[in-house]
């Protein structure tokens, strides 16, 4: 249950981030989950799109570099705890966590999505489902 995430640079320049997010606009992609990174040059933007081939494609096509990673998504309790119980069993099961994020929407009042970069995917999908986390793909995070 992968989920495809787009990531790409983006130089800190007034407007570069209203063009990323036009791009997206102009060719109906919708976004469902987002974060950003910077340094003082550029920025790092991850995010889960419907359409992430056409995004990418669409996005390199404007000048932006833009790629594709696979991550996974998790049903989290949003409550104190929540997301160490998640990082509990990924490092108990010696899977690295490269980052993680949280989605747009919600998964209900009382749960949130998050996105996560791991570096044993179908180990962390396993591992999480055996323990009752419930895992999500991209059409899940609407």
């Amino acid at each position: 249950m992968y989920i495809k995430q787009i990531s790409a640079y983006l130089e800190n320049t007034t407007g570069r981030l209203t063009a990323f997010t036009k791009i997206l606009s102009d060719n109906n992609i919708s976004m469902k989950a987002l974060c950003i990174a910077d340094t003082a040059d550029f920025g790092i933007l991850r995010c889960i799109v419907d359409e992430p081939e056409e995004a990418v494609k669409t996005l390199n096509a404007h000048g932006f570099n833009a790629s594709i990673t696979e991550v996974i998504a998790a049903e989290m309790e949003s409550a104190a705890g929540g997301l160490h119980k998640i990082l509990s069993i990924l490092s108990d099961n010696d899977i690295v966590v490269n980052y993680v994020y949280s989605a747009v929407g919600s998964s209900g009042e009382d749960h949130s999505a998050i996105i996560i970069k791991v570096s044993d995917p179908t180990a962390a999908i396993d591992v999480l489902s055996k323990e009752g986390i419930k895992m999500f793909c991209t059409k899940d995070l609407d």
